[in-house]
């Protein structure tokens, strides 16, 4: 059976992170190494994680930095085993979690990523169903599709995987890193997507099982960008990734779309034109600001990128290996 690490970036967050602990020590297949990536800060993360060092063969990982993508380039230089199932310290993976995720490297080399669902706790205990088939696709017209909570069928080759849920073959990341550019202090969003996208740009299929399931209990963030509360610096922050991931990341055709669609239409968060309008037309008191938020965050990402064209063609970010 295939040897797994497994990842935990944290902070702040120390009854959340024993409940994830606690689920890595119920695990039918043992992770070889456990990592926990915390601030240096954060003692009371550190006294949590050091309560399972005699359950779990634990590393803990110091960082003085903010941000998740710090936190996971810190971490993966430390990974020991061929796969390394990320996830965060506000979830409790299943107990087959690395069992499923172990099957599926096995069982095709060609395989560089698996993720999976994960089954979102509400504070009020309530956890959130639905069914869908289209799980983290780059649709062509440039419309990026989540769901990855919300997935179900059978396995099946995705383009995105989710921070969650995802985990990687080690010959498939190598020499990659998640991407500093992105901005943010805390959470750093689509900082997945940019990495899922190099991986399968370097020739590698990612997979998404249902099966290969987490329980996801969100917890408040540690800056100003909290689900669901409007901040212009969080919007700002969230349409530059999108922008500056598409562009970097997607190729041709694709990378054109896709600006044009976050342009244009964008979404609930990061408002292109057509959702702007239809939050005036609903009376929506935030919609000027959400949207000049989001202006921002895009026209910054594409002057930057304007900046690296006028010096150097957008770099292969992840190369170009491919797999036979």
């Amino acid at each position: 059976m295939t040897d797994l690490s497994v990842l935990v970036p944290s902070y702040r967050r120390p009854d959340d992170l024993r409940r994830c602990l606690e689920a890595l020590c119920c695990q039918y297949l043992a992770p070889v190494q456990v990592i926990v990536v915390a601030r240096d800060v954060d003692k009371s993360s550190h006294l949590v994680a050091q309560a399972f060092a005699e359950r779990l063969p634990l590393e803990i990982v110091k960082v003085n930095e903010p941000g998740v993508v710090h936190a996971l380039n810190t971490g993966l230089p430390s990974v020991k085993a061929e796969i390394v199932a990320i996830t965060d310290d506000d979830a409790a993976p299943h107990s087959d979690w690395l069992a499923r995720i172990a099957a599926h490297f096995e069982a095709d080399s060609r395989i560089g990523g698996v993720g999976g669902r994960d089954w979102v706790h509400t504070p009020d205990g309530t956890v959130v169903d639905g069914q869908r088939r289209m799980v983290g696709r780059v649709q062509w017209f440039g419309r990026i599709v989540g769901n990855h909570h919300l997935g179900v069928g059978p396995a099946r080759e995705v383009d995105i995987l989710k921070g969650v849920n995802m985990s990687f073959r080690r010959t498939a990341m190598e020499g990659l890193r998640f991407d500093t550019c992105l901005r943010g202090m805390g959470a750093q969003v689509h900082n997945e997507m940019g990495f899922s996208l190099a991986v399968k740009r370097r020739g590698w299929k990612l997979m998404y099982d249902p099966e290969v399931a987490v329980d996801h209990y969100p917890a408040p963030r540690m800056d100003f960008d909290q689900r669901g509360v409007f901040h212009p610096d969080a919007t700002e922050n969230a349409a530059f990734n999108w922008m500056w991931v598409t562009q970097t990341q997607l190729i041709g055709g694709r990378r054109w779309m896709s600006r044009q669609w976050q342009v244009w239409v964008g979404d609930a968060s990061a408002m292109g034109y057509i959702h702007f309008f239809r939050a005036l037309l609903r009376a929506n008191p935030l919609a000027r600001a959400k949207y000049r938020a989001a202006k921002r965050g895009r026209e910054l990402a594409i002057s930057l990128l304007r900046v690296l064209n006028s010096v150097q063609k957008l770099p292969e970010l992840g190369g170009k290996q491919r797999v036979n």
